[in-house]
């Protein structure tokens, strides 16, 4: 009786730690089949996104090397196997990406809806993290909304593009300044090192965005600020193992014809994983904190039983 004692009070110790409790609340509002639809729209949307932008302002891209090649750089860090030799897409078929004509209009409006499509998915996915139905705003106004979305984030990406390439030069100037030759492993190590800071960053501003304006619920920032910091090391930490964390699982030979969607579905599907929880963790310190997120919708909708039990 004594062994079950201490095993029953281990027990309960252990679901009362947050990580626990965080991983069990996502099961229960179905994180993990979210995440896997959203991870399938995601291939879709990130296609039809980068076709979009890059022939909407590939032209101003085009006109500085420097920023182009870092912002490829960018994509294919966040992204493993999405462009490159060996990618998914061609950066010069990118580059060459137009708008131009009917035909290309009406493609750029399919791909639009795409791209916007998988924030509406990711909206709701966020918002039944915390136990809330979708929003009842105007249908038109959350598709501005979320082109307003789509335009900033890309905006972001761009911006973080501009800041490698300042940080680069300013890290190697420094660099010069002390003596030390740009090809040492210092500099490779601190090149390395500012570029995953930078894109550190960048993903805890779009995961905030994400959680809280796409979402349409005005989380305190006592409670954003963690699971927005969980969410975007968690990101980081994919990014910085890349592709060799798809390597052993696209290795079968049998699936040489398919490896790179595969690899994308993968990394997608991770990706979208790592976003929900991070919402769940909000959802759970909401919950402790005795704060109901339903009285800080933007759009509101009825608040459902799950957001009334926490």
């Amino acid at each position: 009786m004594a062994l079950q004692a201490r095993i029953a009070s281990a027990v309960a110790f252990v679901m009362r730690l947050k990580p626990v409790r965080v991983f069990v609340h996502y099961g229960q509002v179905r994180g993990p089949l979210l995440a896997q639809g959203l991870s399938y729209q995601a291939i879709f949307a990130v296609f039809a996104g980068l076709w979009l932008a890059f022939a909407v302002a590939g032209f101003v891209i085009r006109g500085d090397p420097r920023v182009l090649d870092a912002l490829l750089d960018v994509l294919a860090t966040s992204v493993p196997g999405l462009i490159g030799d060996d990618g998914a897409i061609d950066a010069d078929r990118l580059l060459s990406a137009s708008i131009l004509g009917w035909t290309g209009a009406i493609a750029a409006a399919g791909l639009l809806f795409t791209a916007l499509g998988w924030l509406a998915s990711g909206r709701e996915a966020v918002r039944s993290m915390f136990g809330m139905p979708g929003p009842a705003t105007n249908f038109l106004l959350l598709k501005l909304k979320d082109l307003g979305l789509a335009v900033g984030f890309g905006a972001v990406v761009l911006v973080s593009a501009a800041l490698s390439v300042a940080s680069t030069a300013a890290l190697e100037a420094l660099l010069r300044l002390v003596g030390i030759d740009d090809d040492s492993l210092a500099a490779v190590v601190g090149g390395r090192a500012l570029g995953l800071a930078i894109m550190f960053v960048i993903d805890a501003v779009l995961l905030g965005a994400f959680y809280r304006v796409l979402s349409g619920i005005r989380i305190p920032l006592r409670l954003l600020a963690p699971g927005t910091i969980l969410a975007a090391a968690a990101l980081g930490a994919l990014k910085a193992l890349g592709s060799s964390l798809l390597g052993g699982a696209t290795s079968n030979p049998l699936l040489a014809g398919f490896a790179v969607i595969i690899g994308l579905l993968i990394w997608f599907n991770l990706v979208c994983q790592v976003i929900l929880i991070g919402s769940a963790w909000i959802s759970v310190s909401a919950a402790d904190g005795d704060v109901d997120l339903t009285a800080h919708q933007v759009e509101r909708g009825e608040p459902s039983g799950t957001a009334a039990a926490l």
